[in-house]
C-alpha cells in the first residue's frame, strides 16, 4: 500500500514512525514532513492547503490511502476534495470536523445529543456577553469559537477580568475571525484526561487514556501551551470510567454526527474532565492529539495501516485492536520564550538515546551550514516506553539528557501526578519513611543551629521560621531582596560521584551572588531537598553543606523542607533548591543604571569552575568519560574540576560596593556572558568583552575541544573562568582593583549600542 501522510509536527513524526512498521506499507510519503519523518518515508515539499496539488500528487504516485494529521487541513475540507477525486482518506470531512473547528457548534451539538459538558452560552455581540456574565453565579471559562492553536481559552479570576477578556476578543479582534463568536461556560473542576478513539462512522474503539500537561512550568503553572508532555495509560482513568465515557460520550457523538448527515471517519479526540458529578467533555478534537499521539502509538500493537484502512472501508468492527503492556512518557523540549516569542536557529544535538526511546522532531531544520537547528516553539518530544510508568518516565528523562540546544526548556514533572503518593496513610506502602526523615533531622540539626544568631526565634522543626526583623528599625529606607534558585543538573554529577556536601555550598552561594548584585547582604536562607528515597546520611551531607555556606556569609539557615518522592525521582537521584532573603538601604540598590555610560570598565573576578550552570551540556560532552579520569591539563580528576563549589563573592566584594565608583555587578549564571550582562544595562549600551584579557582555565579548552563547541556557544552557556563582573567608572579602575583582595582582570568596557554583549 502506498500512503501519503499530511503534516509536519511531532505528531506526524510519531505517525510516520508507526506507519513505517507495517508490513502492508509499500511506500510512505509525508507532506511536507520534517527532519524526523524523513527517516521513515519520503518528504514532499508541497503546499498542503493547495488541494489540487495534493490531488495531482496522489494521482501521479498512485496513492492508496491518505492520512491527515493536523486540524487545519481537515477544517479546510481536504478530505472532501480528495474523496471527490476518488482518493481514499483517513480523517473526517469538513462538516464533521466542525466538532473541533467551531466550539459554538460543538457545544450546541453536545446539548442536542445529551452529551455531558459544562453549562454554557454563546455570543457574537459584546453587550450581550457582558450582560450575561453579570447574571451567572459560577466561575467562568471564556473560549474563542474558532481554531487558535490552543491559545483561545482564558480563565478569568474576576468579573472585571472577564469583561476585559471579552472586549479584547469580541471588540478588539484579539483572535481575528476565530474570535467572532465566544463560548462562555462554567469552569469545571477535576483532573483532565485525553481519550482518543478510532471510528469508521459507526463503530467506536477507544485507545488508551492519556494525560497531557498544558502549562509551560512545573506544577501546572504559567501560560497554556500546545502541550509540554504526556503519559499513557492514565492510571486515574479506570475501566469503569472508560465504560461510562464510551457509552455517554464517544458513542453518542459518533452516532449524532452520523444522524445529522456528517459521519465521522478517523480519530475522535475527547478532552475530558473527571468532575465530582462524573465525566464531562471539555472539548472535542477531530484528529490525533499532540503530544498524546507520541505516547499512544508506542503502546499500539495492532498495525496502524490496518486500522486506518478498516476505518475508511467501514469495517472497523471486524478489526481487533490490541495494546502492549506497560506505559509511555513523552517530554516536550521547547525553545526559549515559548509559548510566546521564541528564539529559533539554535544549534541542536541528539546523543545516543536509551533503549526503547525515540526523539520525535517537531520544530527543527537544517541550517545554512548543514547543521541541525531549532525552528519553532516545540522542538522535540523525548519519548520512552517501558513495563511500568516509573521506568518509562526515567527513560524519557534519560533521553532528555542526551538532547541539547541553547535555551531548551522542559517540564521536569511529566507523569508526576500519576506517581505521587496519594495519602499520608499510604506513606509506608509507597516507600516513604518517616523514621528516615527524623534521623535526617537529627544528623543535620547541629550544623543548622550553628548558623543561628539571636535574630532566629524559631527554626528547624518549626512549621515556619521566625526571624526578628527589628534590625530594620535601625535603617533609614530598608529594602528586602529575595531570590529563589536551584542547582540544576549538576546534582546528577554529584550523585554519580557520591559527593553531596559541595552541592549544599552551590545552592547557597548561587543565591548569595544573585542578591549581591543588587547590593544586599544576606539575612536568612530556606532550603528544599527532594529525593526518591531518603538516605539520612546523604541528605544530612547536603544540608550540612548548606549550613556551612550560610555560616561563612553570616547568614542564618532558618529552615526548609525535605521531601521523599519515590517514582518522581530515579533511585539515588535528588534535587536541591533554596530561597534567600537579604537587606540593604534603598539608596544603595544596584545597578545604578542611570549612571552607567560608555567608557565604564568591566572588571572580572575568577570563577571556581562551571559553578551551577551548563551541566546539561557538560554531562553530554563527558557522557562516556568516568568522573575519576585525570586529565593532565586539569591536574585533578574530572569530578574535582566539575564539582568545585559555586563561589560566593560576598565576603570579598560587599565592602567594596559602598564605593561610589562601583555602578553595577553581573553574576554570570545560565546564559553566560551573552545573556547576563545585558540584564543590568540600559537600552543604549553594549558590553564589549575582550577575549584573551584573562587567562582561560584549561577546563574550558577541554570542554570546547571534546564537545566540538563553537566559541560563541561557549560564551553563551558558560562563565569561561569569570564568575562575577564589577562595572566601575574608568577613572577608578586601579583603585577598585586594589580594594578587592585577589587578582582581578579588566575584561572589557561599555560602549554605545543596542543592549547586548559583543565579543571581540
Amino acid at each position: 500500500m502506498k500512503m501519503l501522510l499530511i503534516g509536519y509536527g511531532g505528531r506526524e513524526h510519531a505517525l510516520a514512525w508507526k506507519l513505517a512498521q507495517s508490513p502492508k506499507l509499500e511506500k510512505l510519503y509525508i507532506a511536507p514532513g520534517n527532519l524526523g519523518t524523513a527517516d521513515w518515508g519520503e518528504n514532499v515539499a508541497m503546499d498542503i492547503r493547495d488541494h489540487e496539488a495534493v490531488i495531482r500528487f496522489c494521482q501521479e504516485k498512485q496513492i492508496d490511502l491518505v492520512l491527515v494529521g493536523p486540524e487545519v487541513p481537515l477544517a479546510e475540507g481536504i478530505v472532501d476534495a480528495l474523496a471527490d477525486a476518488g482518493i481514499r482518506c483517513f480523517g473526517p470531512r469538513k462538516a464533521a470536523a466542525q466538532i473541533e473547528v467551531s466550539k459554538v457548534f460543538s457545544k450546541n451539538f453536545m446539548a442536542r445529543h445529551g452529551i455531558p459538558t459544562a453549562r454554557y452560552a454563546t455570543f457574537s455581540k459584546l453587550a450581550d456577553a457582558l450582560k450575561y456574565i453579570e447574571t451567572v453565579d459560577y466561575p467562568l471559562v471564556i473560549k474563542a469559537s474558532g481554531l487558535v492553536a490552543g491559545k483561545g481559552v482564558v480563565l478569568p479570576e474576576t468579573l472585571d477580568e472577564a469583561k476585559s477578556v471579552l472586549a479584547e476578543i469580541l471588540e478588539n479582534g484579539a483572535f481575528g475571525e476565530a474570535g467572532a463568536e465566544v463560548v462562555i461556560e462554567e469552569r469545571m473542576t477535576g483532573p483532565e484526561v485525553s481519550l482518543m478513539a478510532f471510528t469508521d462512522g459507526k463503530a467506536v474503539i477507544p485507545m488508551l487514556a492519556a494525560q497531557d500537561h498544558k502549562r509551560i512550568f512545573d506544577g501546572d503553572l504559567g501560560p497554556n501551551t500546545g502541550g509540554m508532555g504526556a503519559y499513557a495509560p492514565a492510571p486515574i482513568f479506570t475501566s469503569d470510567l472508560l465504560a461510562e465515557t464510551l457509552e455517554n460520550i464517544l458513542k453518542p457523538a459518533v452516532s449524532g454526527l452520523r444522524l445529522e448527515g456528517s459521519p465521522f471517519v478517523g480519530v475522535l479526540y475527547a478532552g475530558l474532565m473527571l468532575t465530582p458529578d462524573g465525566v464531562r467533555v471539555v472539548e472535542f478534537n477531530c484528529r490525533f492529539g499532540d503530544p498524546e499521539t507520541q505516547v499512544i502509538l508506542p503502546l499500539l500493537e495492532t498495525d496502524l495501516v490496518e486500522i486506518a484502512d478498516a476505518c475508511v472501508n467501514g469495517v472497523l468492527a471486524e478489526t481487533e485492536i490490541r495494546w502492549k503492556t506497560g506505559a509511555a512518557v513523552c517530554v516536550v523540549l521547547a525553545s526559549k520564550g515559548y509559548p510566546g516569542k521564541v528564539e529559533s536557529g539554535q544549534l541542536a544535538s541528539i546523543g545516543g538515546l536509551p533503549e526503547n526511546s525515540i526523539c520525535f522532531h517537531a520544530g527543527t531544520k537544517v541550517n545554512a551550514d548543514g547543521l541541525l537547528a531549532t525552528s519553532g516553539g516545540r522542538v522535540f518530544g523525548a519519548t520512552a516506553w517501558a513495563q511500568d510508568l516509573p521506568a518509562a518516565a526515567k527513560s524519557a528523562y534519560d533521553a532528555v539528557d542526551k538532547i541539547y540546544f541553547d535555551g531548551m526548556q522542559y517540564r521536569k514533572d511529566i507523569a508526576s501526578r500519576a506517581l505521587k503518593p496519594t495519602t499520608v496513610s499510604a506513606y509506608a506502602a509507597s516507600g516513604v519513611s518517616i523514621d528516615a526523615g527524623n534521623r535526617t533531622v537529627e544528623l543535620m540539626k547541629d550544623a543548622v543551629k550553628a548558623t543561628y544568631t539571636s535574630a532566629v526565634l524559631a527554626g528547624i522543626g518549626s512549621f515556619g521560621g521566625l526571624y526578628d526583623a527589628s534590625v530594620l528599625k535601625a535603617m533609614n529606607n530598608p529594602v528586602l531582596v529575595a531570590s529563589t534558585d536551584g542547582v540544576g543538573t549538576k546534582v546528577k554529577l554529584a550523585a554519580s560521584a557520591g559527593r553531596y556536601r559541595s552541592i549544599g555550598h552551590d545552592i547557597v552561594n548561587h543565591c548569595i551572588d544573585d542578591i549581591l548584585v543588587q547590593g544586599a547582604r544576606p539575612l536568612f536562607f530556606m532550603d528544599y531537598f527532594a529525593t526518591s528515597k531518603l538516605n539520612p546520611e546523604q541528605t544530612a551531607e547536603v544540608v550540612t553543606g548548606i549550613a556551612e555556606a550560610c555560616k561563612e556569609s553570616g547568614m542564618a539557615l532558618l529552615g526548609g523542607e525535605t521531601a521523599e518522592m519515590p517514582g518522581v525521582y530515579a533511585p539515588g537521584e535528588f534535587d536541591v533548591a533554596g530561597t534567600i532573603v537579604g537587606i540593604l538601604e534603598r539608596e544603595r540598590v544596584l545597578p545604578r543604571t542611570s549612571e552607567l555610560k560608555a567608557g565604564d570598565v568591566l572588571i572580572g573576578l575568577r570563577s571556581s569552575g562551571p559553578h551551577t550552570n551548563g551541566f546539561s551540556l557538560i554531562r553530554k560532552v563527558f557522557a562516556d568519560t568516568p568522573l575519576d579520569t585525570v586529565f593532565p591539563e586539569l591536574g585533578c580528576s574530572l569530578a574535582d574540576a566539575l564539582l568545585a563549589p559555586h563561589r560566593s563573592y560576598f565576603n570579598i566584594l560587599y565592602s567594596v560596593l559602598s564605593n561610589p565608583h562601583v555602578k553595577a555587578l553581573a553574576h554570570l549564571t545560565g546564559g553566560g556572558f551573552i545573556e547576563n550582562i545585558p540584564r543590568i544595562l540600559p537600552a543604549d549600551l553594549d558590553a564589549v568583552i575582550r577575549l584573551g584579557s584573562w587567562p582561560l582555565p584549561p577546563l574550558w579548552k577541554l570542554i570546547e575541544q571534546k564537545g566540538n563547541i563553537v566559541a560563541d556557544e561557549m560564551y553563551r552557556v558558560f562563565n569561561m573562568g569569570i564568575g562575577m563582573i564589577v562595572i566601575v567608572d574608568n577613572t577608578a579602575v586601579a583603585k577598585i582593583q586594589k580594594l578587592i583582595p585577589e587578582e582581578t582582570f579588566v575584561i572589557g568596557e561599555l560602549t554605545a549600542g543596542g543592549h547586548k554583549t559583543r565579543l571581540i
